[in-house]
């Protein structure tokens, strides 16, 4: 078994998202490489935007997203492939923090999906292109 693959979802795009996580479980399974699927989720932390939320809002967040994560894919791969699937829940900067997961996981691919860009996308960067720049594994794009 070789190093796991990281599929990147940002659970927004329902089409995008199984496309990503079916390619992301067939490369996974071509070299019998473990799966783990992360979501990353906005730190709101100390800033001013916190004091809007609720006590546990976070907990509540990562809860709903991990069902979610769990969900999908057992929509998508079906109940026995979604057992044994990592699912992860990350809190920050989404390129940070899934280049952190795959860096920390020992990951050999990351599988994420892109959008088609907007004008602010050329100026700021989308997430899939920040991952590609700043990661020292493969990465594998859908469109």
């Amino acid at each position: 078994m070789s190093k796991p693959v990281l599929c990147a979802l940002e659970l927004n795009d329902p089409e995008l998202d199984e496309q990503v996580l079916t390619q992301a479980a067939r490369l996974a399974d071509l070299d019998g490489s473990q799966l783990d699927v992360v979501n990353v989720l906005p730190d709101f932390g100390e800033s001013w935007v916190s004091g809007f939320f609720e006590e546990h809002h976070h907990e509540k967040a990562v809860k709903d997203t991990s069902r979610r994560l769990s969900d999908l894919c057992a929509g998508v791969l079906g109940e026995e492939r979604n057992a044994k699937v990592r699912h992860l829940v990350a809190t920050g900067t989404a390129y940070q923090e899934i280049l952190k997961v795959a860096e920390t996981a020992g990951s050999r691919l990351i599988v994420i999906g892109a959008h088609k860009p907007d004008l602010k996308d050329y100026l700021l960067g989308p997430n899939a292109a920040r991952v590609i720049r700043h990661s020292e594994c493969s990465v594998f794009v859908v469109r």
